[in-house]
């Protein structure tokens, strides 16, 4: 691909191919969303220094780039990326077909003086690398937040919002918001299309040798990426030299105080700025090492024959019951409690196979059923009713119900919830099964009642209530007992 150029003219060598420029393109674009999502994972553990930083992420990332852009194309002709992959910038010769061939081959060192960037040429190259991403990067953020949300479809576009009408008397500020608003619903989303379409049309046309731009920026402000010359290479190493800290700088120190010359900031400058050079690609073949390293089986291998000659000692666990004194405990008979409305008894009636979840708020045990287990026979059944699964559903936790059932228990609508709640036979039974909770000091036979009649008084009723003492599991999984985000409408039907 890079002997395209080479191959359309014989007499331009250094004509750079479509495909050199796009990968330049690209690895330029890649950069700010890196150093953001360095940044960003920085934050993290420093959030009281880095903060700030990552808010103003932009305008910081556009005032370095414009320094170092600046400096590179002073010294080096082109820009931090594009002298990574040996391309220059210069001014178009307003000649016969803008070329002098023979003028380059016989005297390339004055050519390239003469079409060097000049300071006028660096400010404008400075606005289109520079002003020109920054103004598109807000723009299109400014488009996300305000426009797209309110979109009602792709065909649509952008609907008109409400909210974003004038008010009565605006202040400059709101008068200004509407009008930025106005441009970006109507007129934004031609001039981006124009943008693009502008850029594939000044590509295709370098792709064939028709014009010398690669891009129409490049073409208002009358410059063009070309390659690196032996010529060009020459004057790079002489400027090198000459800066500080080169070899004629360093004959020029005085005595007894090289370290203090090197440590000045006119030397400090250049030196950080020319060092990026380097880090570059350094970066990029760690980066390429990491993605290695994670996508090969040479860690874990390492790891292992690491650990093969390790003698560790059997661990020990502090804290566990004797198997023979856990038989004794579970055949002795439980203690019985009086009535209290403390959590605490409730949660020593709970058996040691299913613990019911408590709640991070309320503190309260949660009403849970128990999976359907397999002796019974019944391990496709659903766990709330016990019947075959009818319309099958699946929770966010994973496990399956008929739709009605779950559909109930999120609204706190379940008959099991209900009779639970009001501390009836049914649900002073389902407690035992799914929580093993037992009956409560509420499903006490009232000693007044000698006749074993069934009438009980409100007091008694009121009394059998477990409202305060216990959550009906509204809103949470039947199961697990953790809460279901969304609720009802999160709910998915399984194909089967």
């Amino acid at each position: 691909m890079e002997y395209m150029s080479g191959v359309q003219n014989d007499l331009d060598d250094l004509k750079p191919s479509l495909f050199e420029l796009l990968a330049e393109e690209q690895l330029s674009s890649l950069l700010p969303p890196s150093i953001r999502y360095l940044l960003a994972v920085a934050t993290h553990r420093h959030p009281r220094y880095l903060l700030r930083v990552l808010n103003n992420f932009d305008e910081l990332y556009a005032l370095l780039s414009l320094l170092v852009e600046r400096y590179y194309l002073r010294t080096f002709g082109g820009s931090f990326t594009e002298n990574f992959y040996s391309l220059k910038r210069e001014r178009v010769s307003y000649t016969k077909n803008g070329e002098i061939p023979r003028a380059q081959m016989g005297a390339a060192a004055p050519v390239r003086e003469t079409l060097r960037l000049r300071t006028v040429d660096v400010w404008k190259n400075l606005a289109v690398m520079v002003g020109l991403p920054y103004l598109k990067r807000k723009l299109d953020e400014s488009y996300d937040i305000h426009i797209a949300p309110h979109a009602s479809s792709l065909l649509a576009g952008p609907r008109y919002n409400p909210h974003d009408e004038l008010p009565a008397n605006p202040t400059i500020k709101q008068r200004l918001m509407f009008y930025y608003k106005w441009f970006l619903r109507n007129v934004y989303p031609s001039v981006n299309a124009a943008y693009y379409f502008s850029i594939v049309a000044f590509n295709l046309a370098y792709l064939f040798d028709n014009t010398k731009y690669s891009s129409p920026f490049l073409w208002l402000i009358g410059t063009r990426i070309r390659r690196l010359g032996p010529a060009d290479h020459r004057a790079i190493a002489k400027i090198l030299e000459a800066k500080p800290g080169g070899g004629s700088a360093r004959r020029n120190q005085r005595p007894g105080s090289p370290l203090l010359g090197l440590l000045s900031p006119q030397n400090i400058y250049p030196q950080v700025l020319s060092s990026l050079r380097y880090l570059l690609p350094v970066s990029i073949f760690a980066l390429k090492f990491l993605e290695w390293w994670h996508a090969s089986d040479f860690s874990r291998q390492l790891a292992r024959k690491a650990t093969e000659n390790l003698d560790l000692p059997a661990p020990v666990v502090t804290g566990m019951t004797d198997p023979s004194h856990r038989k004794a405990n579970m055949s002795s008979p439980p203690q019985t409690t009086s009535p209290t409305t403390s959590l605490k008894p409730a949660l020593k009636k709970t058996s040691s196979q299913h613990q019911p979840p408590v709640s991070s708020t309320s503190y309260l045990p949660i009403f849970t059923v128990p999976l359907p287990t397999s002796d019974s026979g019944n391990a496709s059944a659903c766990p709330i009713c016990l019947n075959p699964l009818t319309n099958p559903t699946a929770c966010q936790t994973g496990y399956v119900f008929c739709y009605s059932c779950v559909f109930h228990w999120l609204n706190g609508e379940h008959e099991r919830q209900i009779d639970f709640m009001n501390g009836v036979d049914g649900g002073a039974a389902w407690e035992d099964e799914g929580t093993g909770a037992g009956a409560d000091e509420g499903d006490e036979k009232d000693p007044d009642n000698q006749d074993g009649s069934t009438n009980e008084s409100a007091a008694t009723k009121a009394h059998r209530s477990r409202e305060g003492r216990w959550e009906s599991g509204q809103g949470r999984c039947p199961v697990t007992g953790r809460r279901v985000l969304g609720g009802t409408d999160c709910l998915r039907r399984v194909l089967v």
